[in-house]
């Protein structure tokens, strides 16, 4: 192939190596130049273009992919048309991507040109996804490197397949503990009805049983009939002597292994019953996140048997994307004072333009004797909140008058009119590195004190995955919340005057709950409503937790 600028005269035949604009549009690179394209550029007055013109031994990019996207698809996969030179490979069915990882490496060895990328093996997909792709690179490839690229495939065959799913029939063993609350155990069968879903399996069986080792041997041998057993334990395993795996030796199974390399998931229990695989779910299982259950049960759900070998192999790719429930432990800055006592600041949003209220501002009209905003500031202040941070935009010189001598630092956010997220972020960007976790505060709360901060401050434990909590009266949610520096990030990307609502609906392994007295859902939009003629508002939507009823 021969590459380079060509005069326009003598580049009919050859194709377009970089876009070109024209008063008829812009003629994309990878065009072919014909007379109708000639006639376009002149008139463009280009005089010279960058062109690749196919040798009589090139194979055209689109063609080579596609043949390259044949040798490789196998079982469960489909090659799309090539455009560009590339060809998508896609599963027909869900199931356990297999890949020939040699044969890949061997493929792409071959020539710089030619190039796969895979998703990772051995990990579940479902119909129609991209599970691998095939891209040339230049315009054209010598046709004796790509017959050796293909010889490699159709040697290794199949090198990319989807080995399909089995409807298989699945128990579950529950252990309960007075801790754990029944609403947990429904909540981890329907997170594991939606992982068999794509399998076409389902739970056929639910025991629900102490967290004794004999309660749990008698339910392991209760569960005939079916094809998978999982067990959910209310108590981490901590060592193979423990309840889950001397139970399953009590039943007469035995433990494959115990723990492996992936995280989160590291607690997880293989084991093998009367012919069945036994998984003991670690903790992080009763999430929807990923983790190292699924990297076992993917493999089991298309019939593969999983060996300790092959547990012990999955360490490389195994540390996962963190799940914000799982402990938290405290360092850096946030231990240097005090080890024990976890530093919590307090972000209180004072910039709202209060329109609802009338031309004044609702902040600083007077709650028994007081400005509204001084009553939430002060309620900081007298709590155990390590920093107390007012946001202020609307009118902000008034309303920081109306803080005179409390022990504060103020933020202003310039951009408060574009929404209350802006002053979120300005708020969670003033939290100094020791604090490890803020309370954000509404300015137009002044109901809530400083024993209710305190109450909120308590629930916190990162130790347990409690990392975000909310304040709850008569089964509603309301504010303010408190929020682990987990979620800083995902706090500061809000936007407009949306709230969190979706975040803790993401998350709600890490929310605790605590309840509250009614100043958690009261806050003061209206003169009408501050006067008393009309009733106060309820569950501010204060860009934390939403759920305006």
């Amino acid at each position: 192939m021969k590459f380079g600028p060509v005069r326009l005269a003598d580049a009919e035949g050859a194709i377009l190596a970089h876009a070109v604009a024209t008063a008829e549009g812009t003629l994309r690179k990878g065009t072919l130049i014909d007379a109708a394209v000639i006639a376009r550029l002149a008139a463009a007055g280009v005089a010279e273009v960058v062109a690749a013109r196919l040798g009589p031994d090139d194979l055209h990019e689109d063609a080579a992919a596609a043949e390259l996207a044949r040798a490789i698809a196998g079982p469960g996969v489909e090659a799309d048309a090539p455009a560009t030179g590339r060809s998508n490979l896609f599963a027909r069915h869900g199931g356990l991507l297999a890949v020939d990882e040699a044969a890949i490496h061997a493929v792409n060895r071959v020539d710089p040109a030619i190039t796969v990328a895979t998703r990772p093996a051995l990990r579940g997909v479902e119909a129609g996804r991209m599970v691998a792709t095939v891209k040339i690179i230049p315009f054209a490839v010598p046709r004796t490197l790509l017959a050796r690229a293909v010889a490699v495939a159709e040697t290794a065959r199949p090198v990319v397949a989807v080995e399909p799913y089995r409807a298989l029939r699945v128990a579950v063993v529950s252990t309960l503990l007075p801790a754990l609350k029944p609403s947990v155990v429904e909540k981890t069968l329907g997170v594991l009805a939606g992982r068999l879903a794509p399998a076409g399996a389902r739970i056929v069986a639910d025991r629900r049983v102490p967290h004794d080792e004999a309660a749990v041997a008698a339910a392991l041998a209760d569960v005939g009939g079916t094809d998978l057993v999982v067990v959910f334990g209310a108590s981490a395993v901590v060592d193979e002597a423990d309840v889950v795996p001397a139970a399953l030796r009590r039943a007469g199974g035995l433990i494959e292994h115990l723990g492996m390399p992936v995280d989160p998931g590291n607690l997880l229990i293989l084991g093998e019953l009367g012919g069945r695989p036994v998984l003991g779910a670690p903790g992080c299982a009763r999430s929807p996140r990923e983790n190292g259950f699924d990297f076992v049960l993917e493999r089991i759900l298309a019939g593969r048997r999983v060996t300790s070998e092959d547990v012990t192999a999955m360490g490389v790719g195994g540390l996962l994307m963190d799940i914000v429930s799982r402990p938290a432990p405290r360092t850096g800055e946030a231990l240097a004072e005090d080890p024990d006592a976890p530093k919590v600041a307090a972000v209180v949003l004072a910039a709202g333009r209060s329109t609802r209220f009338g031309p004044s501002n609702k902040l600083l009209a007077e709650v028994d004797g007081e400005p509204m905003v001084r009553h939430a500031v002060r309620a900081a202040t007298a709590s155990g909140v390590a920093e107390t941070i007012v946001v202020t935009g609307h009118m902000a010189e008034a309303v920081e008058a109306a803080l005179a001598g409390l022990p504060v630092r103020v933020v202003h956010n310039p951009d408060f009119a574009a929404g209350q997220s802006t002053s979120l972020r300005a708020g969670i960007a003033a939290v100094s590195p020791t604090s490890e976790a803020a309370v954000v505060m509404l300015g137009d709360m002044p109901r809530v004190t400083a024993a209710t901060l305190d109450r909120v401050i308590a629930a916190y434990r990162p130790g347990a995955g409690a990392l975000v909590v909310v304040p709850r009266h008569d089964g509603r949610r309301g504010n303010p919340v408190l929020w682990s520096r987990r979620f800083f990030r995902d706090l500061s990307a809000l936007e407009g005057d949306t709230g969190a609502r979706a975040l803790l609906a993401a998350n709600p392994e890490a929310v605790a709950t605590v309840e509250c007295g009614p100043e958690v859902r009261i806050d003061y939009d209206t003169p009408d409503a501050l006067a008393g003629r009309a009733g106060p508002d309820t569950a501010p939507d204060a860009g934390v937790d939403v759920e305006r009823r």
